[in-house]
């Protein structure tokens, strides 16, 4: 939820509250809510689903990648541990914004450091949301069109079943699939219309992590799994600063902090946020230890980077390829739906950042359409330029992600604008700042030394 100022300095939020009666008016005639009366109406298991799946979004591809960098124990230990730091980061934002009544992730930073605070925050999830839903355009296009990893051609579900053609490629299938999907659902103006398509991507989250489980232990009674790397293994510099590079995989993996104050908005009881989040990081922290633990141990140093990439080959069990189609397409599913959840924070804040001083985004269809219309045209082309998800993971999460997840977080809470900070929440901030600025610096260094070399 972003809010503008207007001539007279006054708050104007561009999602509805019960705090200004005129704009709640607005939103009204756009089918919000009544006039006068909260908009809430969301409930404690569809805020969940759609806290969940702003969370498991794509990154979940690349986590059996990192254990493949960092091995078993470290790759398992290092997800765990960014669970609590994200639940404890979130939890900061969500009591800071009490004091000053603040309804968005960018007001709080607004109410700390000023209009250049708001404005940071805004042109983070602007860079990290185009990056997630190119990401999720790139991995359909993998699944459905192929792809190509180390000069290795996947066959996509497509291109098994129907052949090589134009129309089964990469840009036509996707271009098919933004008119017929994304476009409908972007259309909504309250994430909340979207609980049950959230409901039903978690569900498909479960059943691609399901089938792997299945292949994983049916082919360890077998005892073709390899057995896995415990820990990493560490030969020269480049090895070693190579470890760094995962640390931003799961960072952009648990963002989810910009949508949290939207979410907030929404609910009937605003006070069960705090435990909607601990069931949201709980969950997902669940599925991502598990994905990366039997993804890792299924495929080992063959994991690819985009794990949907492994499958499509013979895994050496009876019914391999309906397997193969289950992982695939549940999961390709699951992004169509996730990338609403990505869309709805990613117009807010741009339009917040073009237009400070509009009317409320919902209450102008023109510019809703036209904002909608751009970003929907900028994630097309960069799924369709934009080759690896890998590259994409890196950079956006060693950059934007730190700052989101943790950097900003922990910056509110240093300068403790109400003075309602506690000394651990201090030392907590502190260690926050200090390991993502060194992990995110290296893994920096350590992809721009990899790709010059």
């Amino acid at each position: 939820m972003i809010t503008r100022e207007d001539d007279e300095n006054q708050s104007t939020p561009l999602l509805p509250t019960t705090e200004n009666a005129e704009v709640e008016d607005g939103f009204a005639e756009a089918g919000f809510a009544e006039p006068g009366k909260p908009s809430g109406g969301a409930s404690f298991h569809g805020s969940v689903f759609n806290l969940s799946c702003t969370v498991i979004g794509s990154g979940i591809m690349s986590l059996p990648a990192t254990l493949t960098i960092l091995g078993l124990i470290p790759g398992v230990a290092l997800i765990v541990i960014a669970a609590f730091l994200t639940e404890a980061s979130i939890e900061m934002l969500l009591r800071f914004s009490k004091p000053g009544s603040v309804f968005s992730y960018g007001d709080l930073m607004g109410e700390a450091f000023g209009k250049v605070g708001k404005v940071l925050v805004q042109i983070c999830v602007i860079v990290n949301n185009i990056g997630a839903l190119t990401v999720y355009m790139i991995i359909i296009e993998d699944v459905l069109s192929g792809s190509i990893s180390n000069g290795v051609h996947h066959a996509g579900i497509l291109e098994e079943r129907l052949g090589v053609h134009w129309w089964t490629g990469r840009a036509f299938v996707l271009v098919v699939l933004t008119v017929v999907v994304f476009v409908p659902l972007v259309c909504f103006k309250r994430i909340d219309s979207l609980r049950f398509t959230s409901a039903i991507s978690v569900a498909l989250a479960v059943v691609f992590l399901v089938a792997v489980i299945v292949i994983t232990v049916y082919k360890f009674v077998l005892g073709s799994i390899e057995a896995p790397a415990w820990f990493p293994s560490v030969t020269d510099l480049p090895s070693f600063l190579n470890l760094f590079t995962a640390f931003p995989v799961v960072v952009f993996a648990y963002v989810c902090h910009y949508n949290v104050h939207t979410i907030q908005s929404e609910l009937k009881d605003t006070p069960t946020m705090p435990a909607i989040v601990r069931a949201t990081v709980a969950l997902c922290a669940v599925v991502y230890v598990m994905t990366g633990l039997f993804g890792f141990l299924l495929f080992g140093d063959s994991t690819l980077s985009d794990l949907l990439s492994n499958f499509d080959t013979d895994l050496g069990i009876p019914y391999s390829s309906v397997f193969n189609d289950i992982v695939r397409i549940s999961y390709a599913a699951h992004i169509l739906l996730v990338y609403p959840i990505g869309f709805f924070p990613l117009r807010l804040n741009l339009d917040g950042l073009l237009f400070p001083s509009a009317r409320p985004l919902a209450s102008d269809n023109v510019r809703f359409s036209l904002i909608s219309a751009g970003i929907i045209a900028i994630t097309l082309l960069g799924a369709i330029f934009i080759p690896s998800i890998w590259v994409a993971f890196e950079f956006t999460g060693a950059t934007v992600g730190a700052l989101l997840a943790f950097i900003f977080p922990a910056c509110i809470v240093l300068k403790d604008p109400h003075g309602i900070a506690w000394r651990k929440d201090k030392i907590l901030s502190v260690f926050m700042i200090i390991l993502a600025v060194i992990s995110s610096v290296v893994a920096i260094y350590s992809d721009a030394y990899s790709l010059l070399t």
